[in-house]
């Protein structure tokens, strides 16, 4: 993890343009707030973890960071964020809510909106950023969950959490493969810890956690779908619903879990086998990390799809 700022090395009258260019430039546009004449201390550290950004912030200064909405009409990623309370209680405001979190616990915030993260004492936080596609919020619960505690002691949030700081603390040791295996990892952890508060927000209407749920389960599914040992039991027990609950997810779309797992792993094949940078890459292998290592199967399931053989699909595909 590089250290962009450490305050010591900034002359005395540079250090809060410097501190303000440094968290604009690696956090997006941001706006100040710090008493006149205070003294700005602290480093700030930033690396990836995969598609996951990882920030540390160290500070003793009291101010607050601001998220406008002059600033998100002029540039708005849509990332959703996450800060883990390494020490101190900072207090996060989004969507009508404030927070302080305790030491250990974490809450999450769209860079969407207008948000404050203000700091009356010295603390130190870990800030992961990842779009919010991996997350896969329905809206009815998006405005619901930000600015919500997640104490570290409860459920998933118990492992999420130690795993968020030692991420946070030892990335620069994982090489670029392990990064992005943790990277999932570390998704399936925060998207289950969150999805768990969802369904215990009063003010969350049933059919958002119905759907939370849905986009959780394809969310899982979507990632694991190179494990062969993916099938319904695996999907249940990673999002702690029941076999019954689970299967009441894909009544709508008139399948079962088995039938999506089956249809993702085919769709994700047949677009690598489209793949002109993939051209090299044997069917059988293709088939293999997507789950289907049995190339005999694999190509009577394609062809029942997609009325073609799998080789040929891929030939007047590259053609």
């Amino acid at each position: 993890m590089a250290i962009l700022i450490r305050t010591g090395d900034v002359p005395p009258g540079q250090r809060l343009d410097a501190w303000r260019s440094v968290v604009c430039d690696t956090l997006g546009p941001l706006d100040f707030h710090i008493a006149r004449g205070t003294p700005l201390r602290g480093q700030i550290e930033a690396g990836q973890l995969g598609p996951i950004g990882v920030g540390k912030v160290e500070t003793s200064t009291p101010h607050s960071v601001h998220r406008t909405a002059g600033l998100i009409r002029r540039d708005s990623p849509e990332l959703y964020r996450l800060v883990l309370a390494v020490s101190g209680s900072p207090i996060l405001s989004q969507d009508g809510r404030s927070v302080r979190l305790a030491p250990g616990g974490f809450a999450l915030y769209d860079f969407t909106r207008p948000y404050e993260l203000a700091y009356d004492a010295a603390v130190r936080l870990a800030v992961f950023s990842f779009p919010r596609e991996l997350l896969s919020l329905p809206a009815g619960a998006a405005t619901s969950i930000t600015a919500v505690p997640i104490p570290a002691g409860e459920g998933t949030a118990a492992l999420a959490a130690p795993l968020l700081r030692r991420v946070a603390l030892d990335l620069e040791t994982y090489r670029p493969a392990s990064a992005a295996r943790l990277s999932t990892v570390v998704m399936d952890l925060v998207a289950t810890a969150v999805a768990e508060r969802v369904d215990r927000l009063d003010e969350v209407p049933e059919r958002a956690r119905q759907e939370a749920l849905t986009a959780r389960v394809h969310a899982f599914i979507e990632r694991h779908l190179g494990d062969p040992g993916l099938d319904p039991a695996a999907v249940a027990a990673a999002c702690h619903v029941s076999p019954r609950s689970l299967h009441r997810v894909f009544e709508a779309r008139d399948t079962t879990v088995a039938g999506w797992i089956r249809h993702r792993r085919l769709e994700r094949c047949r677009r690598d086998l489209a793949d002109p940078a993939l051209a090299g890459v044997p069917v059988s292998a293709v088939a293999a990390r997507c789950g289907l290592p049995d190339p005999a199967h694999f190509s009577r399931l394609f062809k029942r799809a997609y009325g073609v053989p799998p080789a040929e699909y891929r030939r007047a595909s590259l053609r």
